[in-house]
């Protein structure tokens, strides 16, 4: 037997609100897609928790273990969404889509559905300005082997043609010829050389241009509305500085940050121990810091998933914009 408050709506929690005291803080439930959603969105929304309001972030169901955009934007939560229910989940490509899909036009005009505009939160959380504080963290050496930033701006020039290819494609029906999976396959990589990272650019550089030589055969088509589209993406606050912000997020996360942030935090732990080894007095005074240095590391993978540099931002920033709206809109 179902329980009232398993069929949730905004309705429903404004009138449980108002049923407690005047000075209680009103409670505005957010719907996320999956658990890593959830500590991502209460960094997010915690700026906007007053003495008067807070959110409770939760997963779409209480009664199964559905999750991802489709449940938390279906079952019956579009239309229950109000001032008091409102939904967070990823842009993925819809909001490059521009309403010209169902989902993306959802997002898009239902002003109690609140979404990344990149991608997704992976993708934060491999925002460039915070790459080298999570290996860090992750090492606790603070020698930078390679510029984070320099390495991913110039990774995002690379790309950003044949991302503009891609969106094409799912713009005009075409994504059997260059579907995301295969994007992600040409400009992901495996490894990077330390002490000459600009490798991987070249060879990443190389398969680019091949894949763009072929989308010109197969569409010619395109000429005439490439540039077009190109200058939209543009208008939407896309830079080809900043592509890798809009690719498929896990992708970005296992296929091109790892692969570039693991060799280094390797060689920054190594770099630190050989310290350890070199200063030690005695061989007893060496075991011990070893021991006290590989306790007080992290996971870079940890690190990175809390890391917030993303917060400075350009989409974070239009984000926190559409939460600030929707905020004074409740206060008025």
């Amino acid at each position: 037997m179902k329980r009232l408050k398993d069929n949730l709506s905004s309705q429903y929690l404004e009138a449980a609100n108002r049923l407690k005291p005047n000075n209680a803080r009103r409670r505005v439930v957010a719907y996320v897609e999956s658990y890593d959603d959830v500590f991502f969105w209460r960094t997010v929304l915690d700026e906007f928790e007053t003495d008067k309001l807070y959110f409770e972030v939760m997963l779409p169901s209480r009664t199964t273990l559905g999750k991802g955009k489709k449940n938390v934007l279906t079952n019956q939560l579009g239309s229950n969404l109000g001032n008091y229910m409102i939904a967070c989940v990823d842009a993925d490509y819809d909001y490059l889509m521009q309403g010209r899909t169902e989902t993306s036009q959802t997002i898009l005009e239902n002003p109690y559905i609140f979404h990344t505009y990149v991608y997704a939160i992976e993708n934060y959380q491999c925002y460039d300005a915070g790459l080298h504080e999570a290996c860090v963290m992750a090492t606790l050496n603070d020698h930078e082997l390679v510029n984070l930033v320099a390495f991913m701006k110039e990774y995002s020039k690379i790309i950003w043609p044949l991302f503009v290819w891609n969106i094409w494609c799912y713009r005009y029906g075409c994504q059997h010829s260059f579907s995301l999976l295969d994007f992600c396959n040409v400009v992901t990589f495996r490894e990077v050389s330390i002490s000459h990272p600009e490798q991987t650019l070249e060879l990443v550089r190389r398969q680019v241009n091949r894949s763009i030589a072929t989308m010109q055969r197969k569409h010619p088509e395109g000429k005439k509305t490439y540039a077009p589209l190109r200058q939209e993406l543009l208008s939407l606050g896309l830079t080809p500085e900043t592509t890798y912000l809009y690719m498929q997020g896990h992708r970005l996360f296992e296929g091109v940050v790892l692969p570039l942030l693991e060799p280094i935090c390797t060689s920054l732990r190594k770099e630190r121990e050989r310290e350890i080894r070199q200063l030690a007095c005695h061989e007893t005074q060496k075991q011990n810091e070893l021991s006290c240095y590989r306790n007080s590391q992290f996971p870079l993978e940890t690190m990175l998933k809390k890391n917030t540099s993303f917060k400075r931002s350009e989409p974070y920033q239009r984000l926190r914009a559409d939460l600030r709206k929707f905020i004074e809109k409740m206060s008025m």
